[in-house]
């Protein structure tokens, strides 16, 4: 499970540029996010492991970026972590990787939404402007999300004319990823989040998913209250490691 969820994200996340050395991923995005850059090694490793870490360190070094590896309880080899430990490696931004089946899903109460299964300028647009980002990060987002391959859907919650909350959803193989779910913060805590959330994944069955799933830090005690209310479930936990 925890192997074909890290390939859905993945595929969901698409970064810029992937390099494939021994079972890992080496994903770059100029710096934006630490999903879309960072080493992901999900897959069975032979070469030793000190030279993979160096390898890597000097690879995001060209870059002028910090070596970030993700990390999960199958992680290989799955000495990993303790080792990246004991090279100086912190852990960071540990996060909850949440499960929903779809057979009993609520009816959302809001339909002014607005469902795109294309990128388009102005569902960019506000998603920055609610999550303030810059326009670099814009950019780069704009990229990345024109690669993803599977089916998309780029959803708009209205009060009224006003855009209050946006939401990505990419679906492969059965399952909804859901991410990028953010509300304008004059609008928070009225179920504004919950109904686009209703509104995404009703979408999502619609097109034949029977799951979805979720990623949210377990620092953002808001969301984690709003996925459990949804009856999302941790399936398991992921982290990153990162040179002190």
């Amino acid at each position: 499970m925890i192997r074909t969820i890290e390939e859905l994200s993945l595929n969901a996340w698409a970064s810029l540029q992937t390099m494939v050395y021994d079972g890992w991923l080496i994903r770059f995005s100029n710096g934006y996010t630490k999903r879309a850059n960072s080493v992901n090694p999900i897959y069975e490793s032979t070469e030793d492991l000190d030279r993979k870490i160096h390898y890597c360190e000097n690879i995001f070094n060209t870059r002028s970026l910090k070596p970030v590896f993700k990390i999960t309880e199958s992680v290989y080899p799955e000495t990993l972590d303790k080792v990246l430990e004991d090279h100086g490696y912190t852990a960071i931004d540990h996060t909850s990787v949440q499960l929903l089946l779809l057979s009993t899903l609520k009816e959302p109460l809001i339909h002014t939404v607005k469902l795109e299964e294309r990128l388009n300028d102005a569902w960019l647009n506000q998603f920055c402007k609610l999550n303030n980002q810059s326009e670099t990060n814009k950019a780069i987002m704009k990229q990345m999300l024109s690669l993803i391959t599977p089916k998309t859907c780029f959803v708009s919650l209205y009060d009224n004319d006003t855009v209050v909350a946006c939401g990505l959803g990419v679906l492969e193989r059965g399952y909804l990823g859901i991410f990028d779910i953010v509300t304008d913060l004059h609008y928070r805590n009225r179920g504004f989040g919950e109904q686009l959330m209703l509104n995404l994944l009703k979408w999502g069955k619609e097109n034949g998913a029977e799951y979805a799933y979720l990623q949210v830090m377990l620092n953002n005690g808001s969301a984690l209250r709003l996925y459990s209310k949804l009856r999302f479930q941790e399936i398991y936990q992921y982290w990153y490691r990162v040179k002190k």
